[in-house]
């Protein structure tokens, strides 16, 4: 998987928006809000995909692993679902 290109992390608060920053994007009417652990994953998601081209479910996990106290399991179900609410909002492509 990887991230669109155009879209930037900004921080709001106590909380985190995706804004569409690119003229391809220049119709996209959603606002995404991210927390915390939702940015973390972004910028790790978009780190591997400038650096490989590409992310994966297993590498977003570790990560959160690795940053937070949480069992490889719960990681994984929460990068998944993370990811899924990702694609369904085309922020990322499969």
């Amino acid at each position: 998987m990887k991230t669109i290109e155009g879209f930037k992390l900004r921080k709001l608060g106590n909380e985190y928006i995706l804004v569409g920053e690119s003229m391809a994007l220049i119709n996209f009417n959603k606002m995404i809000t991210l927390n915390e652990t939702a940015a973390f994953l972004w910028k790790a998601a978009e780190t591997a995909t400038s650096e490989q081209g590409s992310f994966d479910s297993a590498a977003l996990a570790k990560a959160l692993c690795d940053e937070y106290d949480v069992s490889p399991e719960q990681a994984m179900t929460d990068v998944d679902a993370t990811v899924h609410s990702w694609l369904e909002a085309g922020i990322i492509e499969a």
